[in-house]
C-alpha cells in the first residue's frame, strides 16, 4: 500500500495479495466501520503497464456490505476475469488498482440522457445485461458506450433493450 492509496484500494490490494500468495480469502474485519453501513455494488479494475489486467464487479450489493463486496470482487478481478489469465505473484508489485462504488441505477429514455464521462451505462434485454463504467479512455460518446455494453451483453443493436445510467465514486 502506498501512503496516498484510498482505504478501499488498500483493502482490494490486501485481498488480492493474500489470495495470490497464500490462497486465502481476506476476512472482513469491520475495521473500516463506515463500509459496514454501505450496501452498494462495486467494481475493481486492475492495470499493469497502463493496460487492463482484470475488471470484475457487481451492479448491486451481493456480499452484505461494501467491505466484503470489494474483497470478493478484487479476488475475482485478479483470478476470474475470463479475458485474462489469473494474476501471478510476480505481477503484484506494479499493479494499479481502482475501485468504483456504484450509485443507484436509474432508467433513462435514450442516448440524450447519457454522458460517458459522468455516467456508467447498463443495457438489459431479458436475462442479458451489459455494463460499462463511466469515464473510460477511448469511450467518448454515449453511442460508443451503449454499443460496447450491448456487445458485452450479447444484445444486437437492432433488438429492443432497456437503458439505465449510474454514477460512481472512483478511488485510486
Amino acid at each position: 500500500m502506498t501512503s496516498d492509496e484510498h482505504p478501499l484500494v488498500a483493502l482490494a490490494r490486501s485481498a488480492i495479495t493474500l489470495y495470490i500468495r497464500e490462497s486465502r480469502v481476506l476476512p472482513a474485519t469491520g475495521d473500516l466501520r463506515e463500509l459496514g453501513e454501505i450496501k452498494a455494488g462495486a467494481f475493481v479494475s486492475l492495470h499493469r503497464n497502463e493496460q487492463l489486467r482484470g475488471c470484475i464487479g457487481t451492479i448491486s450489493n451481493v456480499y452484505g456490505n461494501l467491505e466484503r463486496e470489494v474483497i470478493h470482487n478484487a479476488i475475482s478481478a485478479a483470478t476470474r476475469d475470463p479475458r485474462f489469465m489469473p494474476l501471478q505473484a510476480s505481477e503484484l508489485d506494479d499493479l494499479a488498482i481502482s475501485v468504483d462504488v456504484l450509485g443507484q441505477p436509474e432508467r433513462v429514455a435514450g442516448l440524450e440522457d447519457l454522458d460517458p464521462r459522468q455516467y456508467g451505462v447498463i443495457v438489459e434485454r431479458g436475462n442479458r445485461r451489459g455494463l460499462l463504467l463511466p469515464d473510460l479512455e477511448g469511450v467518448d460518446t454515449a453511442q460508443q458506450q451503449v454499443e460496447i455494453a450491448l456487445r458485452k451483453a450479447g444484445i444486437g443493436a437492432y433488438q429492443s433493450y432497456t437503458l439505465s445510467r449510474f454514477r460512481v465514486d472512483r478511488y485510486h
